[in-house]
Order: C-alpha cells, then sequence, then structure tokens
C-alpha cells in the first residue's frame, strides 16, 4: 500500500470491516469525456477498478456544458448517491453550493479550490510542478537541439503549475534551454481540441523543439500523435500514455486521480472531509517507466531524476508554485 492509498484507506477499511451497507458513488467527469486518455479516464480507470475489485456499482455522467454542473450534482444527491465524486477545477463553486443543503452526502472535488470547505466536502489537490520538474529534467537530457515545448489545455494556474515544474527541472539540467510554451484557449473546449493540439505541435518543432510536453487532457492526444508523426519525442499527462505511441512518448507525467477515485469510492459514506495535497511523498505524482519507453531512458537520466526525487520529498529541493506568486521563476508564459 502506498502512502496516498493508506491516506484515504483508513475510512475505507472501516467501512468495509465493519459491514455497512455503502451507498452507490456517483462520478461526474468534467468537459471532454470520460475516454480522453488522460485525466477524465484516469477517473474512469479509479471508478473501475474499485467496481473490479469490490463487487460495487457506481453511476457516472459526462457533461456536455458548464449549465449541468449543478444539476447534475443535485441530481444525484436527490438520488441518494454518495459519495458524489467530481473532476475538475471548475466544480468547485457548484460543489460549495450545493454540498451545504445535502449534509448526509459527501462530496469530493479532484483539482478545485474552495476557501472555506463545507464540512461534508473533501478537496483533493495534487503537487503537479513537482511530477512536472521530473519530466522537465527528462526532456531537457533527452533533447538535442536546445529547445522543448510545452502545451496547455485551458489557460489557468492549474495548468501554469504544470509548466512550471516542467521549466524549473529542464533548466536545473541545462540552464540555456530554451522553452516553447502554447495555451490551446481559454475556454472549457480547450481540453478536447487534438486538432489545435496537432497545429501548436508542428509550429513548436518549427522552431526547434524535439520533446513537447502535453498537460491539455483530450487535446494531449493531438499533441502525441503529431509528435510521433514528425520524429520527436512527447511527454504525456495524468494517465500513463507511453503506450500511444511506443518509442515516441518519452514519459508520462503520472497524477494519480485513479487513486483518488477509487479510495473515494471505497470509503464510501466514511469518507474523511476537509482538504487534501497529494504529491511525490505521498505517490501522488511521478513519472512512468515501462515496456514502451524504457529504451529511452538511460540509467544516468533515471539516475538524475532519481535523486532530484528524493531531494524533493527530504525538502533539500523545493519546486517553486505557481501558485504563490502567480508566476514562474524559470519562465514566462
Amino acid at each position: 500500500m502506498t502512502k496516498f492509498q493508506s491516506l484515504l484507506g483508513a475510512a475505507a477499511t472501516l467501512a468495509l470491516t465493519a459491514g455497512a451497507a455503502l451507498a452507490e458513488p456517483a462520478l461526474i467527469f468534467d468537459l471532454g469525456g470520460k475516454f480522453d486518455k488522460s485525466f477524465n479516464e484516469a477517473a474512469y480507470n479509479g471508478a473501475e477498478r474499485f467496481a473490479q475489485e469490490t463487487g460495487g456499482t457506481y453511476r457516472d455522467i459526462e457533461l456536455t456544458s458548464e449549465a449541468q454542473r449543478e444539476q447534475a450534482l443535485r441530481r444525484f444527491a436527490e438520488q441518494g448517491f454518495n459519495p458524489i465524486i467530481t473532476t475538475g477545477f471548475a466544480f468547485a463553486t457548484p460543489v460549495e453550493s450545493v454540498a451545504p443543503d445535502y449534509p448526509d452526502i459527501k462530496f469530493v472535488n479532484i483539482d478545485g479550490f474552495i476557501p472555506e470547505i463545507p464540512e461534508n466536502v473533501l478537496m483533493i489537490s495534487f503537487q503537479e510542478h513537482q511530477g512536472s520538474y521530473l519530466v522537465g529534467m527528462l526532456a531537457a537530457q533527452a533533447s538535442k537541439s536546445g529547445t522543448i515545448g510545452f502545451i496547455g489545455g485551458m489557460d489557468i494556474p492549474l495548468i501554469r503549475h504544470f509548466g512550471c515544474g516542467y521549466a524549473q527541472g529542464a533548466k536545473a539540467v541545462n540552464p540555456d534551454i530554451e522553452i516553447i510554451s502554447n495555451m490551446t484557449g481559454t475556454t472549457p473546449a480547450a481540453w478536447n481540441d487534438p486538432v489545435k493540439g496537432g497545429e501548436l505541435t508542428k509550429a513548436q518543432i518549427s522552431q526547434g523543439a524535439d520533446v513537447i510536453y502535453a498537460a491539455a487532457g483530450g487535446t494531449g492526444v493531438g499533441v502525441l500523435q503529431t509528435a510521433a508523426d514528425e520524429g520527436v519525442y512527447s511527454i504525456g499527462v495524468d494517465s500513463n500514455q507511453n503506450y500511444l505511441h511506443p518509442g515516441s512518448v518519452l514519459t508520462s507525467m503520472l497524477k494519480r486521480v485513479d487513486v483518488a477515485v477509487y479510495e473515494a469510492m471505497k470509503a464510501g459514506e466514511n469518507l474523511e472531509t476537509g482538504s487534501m495535497v497529494l504529491g511525490l511523498e505521498e505517490e501522488g505524482v511521478g513519472y512512468s517507466v515501462d515496456e514502451n519507453n524504457e529504451a529511452l531512458l538511460t540509467e544516468d537520466m533515471i539516475a538524475a531524476v532519481e535523486d532530484a526525487k528524493a531531494k524533493i520529498i527530504s525538502g533539500e529541493l523545493e519546486v517553486a508554485s505557481y501558485y504563490a506568486t502567480d508566476s514562474c521563476p524559470a519562465h514566462e508564459f
């Protein structure tokens, strides 16, 4: 059991061993669809693991518009689903509004922020900049041109948080490296535009980028595809995307949304509420190595990244957070 799992798992164990009659959990995906091969799909995989390992059932819904957020929350709450898990920062405000009306229902939001969290809400966030630092190191070590790229989805502080960690890791390896950054858009449609992702990838390649990190949900599928077609490396995000283009995806920055959803569903009505922040120490973020990319990573590359990882966990190395000052010391967006 990882530290991450143990944080959420205590309540789950209590519920199961007590023989409690657990209510059916519900999962609401963010815009972009459950099969975006990234953030939403990680949540789906966690829910499926819950169903397969426990024999339990769950209900889910894919939204098609912003207006459906509060409607879906209230519908599930009225039907008694518990807990109700939401993915994406945009759910924070609807959860803040709806949760007090259903005090007996537990609500979970992944990636959002609520200043004063209602008593029946768990907010889960991740130290994305820590994991992004590690893949930034790998990008800089793999780059032959001295230029790497970053393509974000919707231009929000969360995505700049990813990019900021990536830039710091890259510059720790090569202080002179050039980093090209683009955001896909300023509306939620930016999470599901693989064509635009491909266009931005080609533009960055034309400027010399030979490793491109996509933190863009479903849009990233277009980034990875175009990078493979053009013969440069890409870096996936959230889920392990190495398998999409073996030998082309250098690595993926893992954000264990799947484990968060699995453990929350398993905890059920006994879910502990409040806030939880998961980073390298809790194994909530990381980077992926498997049969699809292990030939791309040398022993020296892995050793350097593992050394940095240990220093981040110990506190010897601090990765600056974009949230701290709405700026990044290593890169301008």
